[in-house]
């Protein structure tokens, strides 16, 4: 029934490809930021381009990287939680939904808190939450609803990942706006976020990540 969720039990099997792309994507969450290799240099620097084209970058550890909401003038610090795939993930969303990417990072939706969340470190804090939700760091055969429908959406797209992320991201300040919530309130929001996307995730006719209902919110 079209919008209905899943009842039965997670399906074992993986296939060759599910298996070669969750290794993948386990590889890439396992790379902590380091902000001496080149490579992750460079995507800081992507990163900055993409956010604020023709806007030049005084160094890779600035007030400039306040704006775009870390909490400090080196981003590398906030990487942490995450690691190098959370960048990966704003990089990823600021190149392929641009409008919305702008649009979030400017808070130019709804009527704002006066204490809103910071954009950047709200990007961190998604991809953890998504890592956790898709148990990705468990064994390769599903242990759950979620994660065996997610594996079946890498199979069809490489980048599954990052638009789950680009989903949740713009989820996220929906209830943020519903909720009229502060910052402090955060944690409170991704909860509810999380909630949103396995609700969206289990339902039967959601077979791709743009299949999910709130797919429609990316521009």
């Amino acid at each position: 029934m079209k919008g209905s969720t899943l009842t039965s039990h997670p399906n074992s099997f993986v296939s060759k490809l599910q298996e070669e792309r969750l290794n993948r994507l386990r590889h890439r969450m396992k790379v902590y930021f380091d902000g001496s290799r080149p490579d992750h240099q460079e995507a800081l620097r992507a990163l900055w381009s993409a956010t604020y084209p023709g806007k030049e970058l005084h160094g890779l550890i600035s007030d400039q990287w306040k704006e775009m909401g870390w909490q400090g003038r080196d981003p590398s610090t906030d990487f942490r939680g995450a690691g190098f795939i959370s960048l990966e993930n704003l990089l990823f969303f600021a190149k392929t939904f641009s409008t919305s990417f702008q649009c979030l990072l400017k808070k130019q939706g709804g009527n704002r808190s006066t204490w809103e969340y910071p954009f950047a470190v709200a990007g961190v804090n998604i991809t953890f939450m998504i890592m956790q939700m898709l148990d990705l760091d468990a064994s390769v055969k599903p242990r759950t609803f979620i994660r065996s429908v997610f594996l079946q959406m890498l199979s069809e797209n490489e980048w599954a990942f990052d638009l789950l992320y680009c989903v949740a991201f713009v989820v996220m300040d929906k209830q943020w706006l519903e909720k009229n919530a502060t910052y402090m309130e955060f944690n409170e929001v991704l909860k509810s976020t999380r909630t949103q996307l396995e609700r969206e995730l289990l339902m039967d006719d959601v077979l791709r990540i743009e299949d999910m209902p709130s797919f429609t919110l990316l521009c």
